[in-house]
């Protein structure tokens, strides 16, 4: 069994927390690491840590933080999901993780699933030491992901996130909105798998709170992470769910084949399902033997 301590490290001034994953067998005097953080409002405990223990027992280091703002992170005001910082919570993760001890700092891989499945795809282009790329039922591309929002909704957010961003200029709180609902209410996801496949993921720990700064909803259309694939010189795995109702699946695909190094896997499967059962053993299986081809625990 792998090892889990708490650990945090700064960014922007604040202090992320994380879940640090040592496997306990031994092995090489420095491992490779992987470092990971979930999608769209959600936090380190929905169903990560599962992910991690397998990449753990498998011999790799692996890193699970909250992004600031979020879950058991520092930062005001609370739910803010501010996509550069985001990225910047990555690259501060990624330079926390190539400091520790027993870990080879040129072999350290991004993992990114939904949301952070577009992140990890844009900081990957920007930083040439990452070993390799995992994106998993990755938000790649802003305008067919938000033609599924029903257009009662997308005026909504674009209301609400007026409302949000004048009311930060004056300094007032932020004004949440749901991050989730079921189909028919108010959110940004209500695609009928959205809110059951919340509740699925959800570990006991959990800390995640169903509302998102609405002043995201002005900067979320020009959000289109998919294009810079194409400028990552690292081994890219991207996992798709053909049947996802919330990341669509074919422009996902589109950024496998445009990246140098790109590979695809495809699963019969919708966007949450990827976390649970049968598909996480398929999709954990195939992660790991994609490590293990182009990262493996003993470098060469």
């Amino acid at each position: 069994m792998a090892s889990r301590t708490d650990v945090r490290f700064d960014s922007g001034g604040a202090r992320c927390a994380a879940y640090l994953y040592r496997p306990d067998a031994d092995g090489p005097a420095e491992r490779p690491a992987i470092v990971m953080a979930h999608g769209f409002s959600a936090t380190r405990d929905e169903r990560l840590p599962a992910y991690a223990e397998r990449f753990a027992d498998a011999g790799y280091v692996a890193l699970v933080f909250d992004y600031r703002h979020f879950g058991a992170s520092e930062g005001e005001p609370r739910q803010l999901l501010d996509i550069g910082r985001q990225h910047a919570d990555y690259r501060a993760a990624l330079a926390y993780v190539r400091g520790l001890d027993g870990v080879d700092p040129e072999r350290v891989v991004l993992w990114g699933s939904s949301f952070s499945g577009g992140h990890v795809l844009a900081v990957g282009a920007t930083d040439p030491r990452v070993a390799a790329v995992i994106a998993q039922v990755p938000y790649v591309d802003s305008v067919p992901t938000l033609r599924k929002v029903p257009l009662r909704n997308l005026l909504g957010i674009t209301a609400a996130g007026v409302r949000d961003q004048v009311g930060a200029l004056l300094g007032r709180d932020a004004h949440l909105i749901p991050a989730v609902a079921p189909p028919g209410g108010f959110a940004v996801m209500t695609a009928p798998e959205a809110e059951p496949g919340f509740a699925a993921i959800q570990g006991p720990e959990t800390r995640w709170q169903n509302g998102v700064a609405a002043r995201l909803g002005l900067r979320l259309p020009l959000y289109r992470p998919g294009r810079a694939a194409a400028r990552i010189q690292a081994p890219v795995l991207v996992a798709v769910g053909d049947e996802d109702e919330t990341t669509p699946p074919e422009p996902a695909a589109k950024v496998a084949a445009a990246a140098p190094r790109g590979e695809l896997v495809r699963y019969p499967v919708g966007h949450f399902d990827v976390y649970l059962g049968e598909p996480f053993e398929r999709a954990i299986a195939d992660q790991l033997e994609f490590l293990g081809r182009h990262v493996p625990v003993a470098a060469a």
